[in-house]
């Protein structure tokens, strides 16, 4: 998402297609929950995310978590 682009007045979960960099919201919504932990993740505190996976993660360690829990299934 760009610094322009603001989800005021919408509630609930957002739906989001994560690209290089930044996201393209789908749904506008307040937060994405964290593919690994299930926690709740405001959208202006999203900093982690896989573009192939296509999920959200909370924080580094959750998102090194799904990494190698990808690469013990290679």
């Amino acid at each position: 998402m760009n610094r322009f682009e603001r989800n005021f007045g919408f509630k609930g979960e957002a739906k989001l297609r994560y690209l290089d960099g930044e996201v393209q919201v789908i749904t506008p919504g307040e937060f994405v929950r964290c593919a690994v932990t299930g926690q709740t993740i405001p959208i202006d505190e999203l900093r982690y995310w896989s573009v192939s996976l296509q999920e959200p993660y909370v924080d580094a360690a959750a998102s090194l978590k799904r990494v190698r829990e990808n690469s013990e299934k290679s």
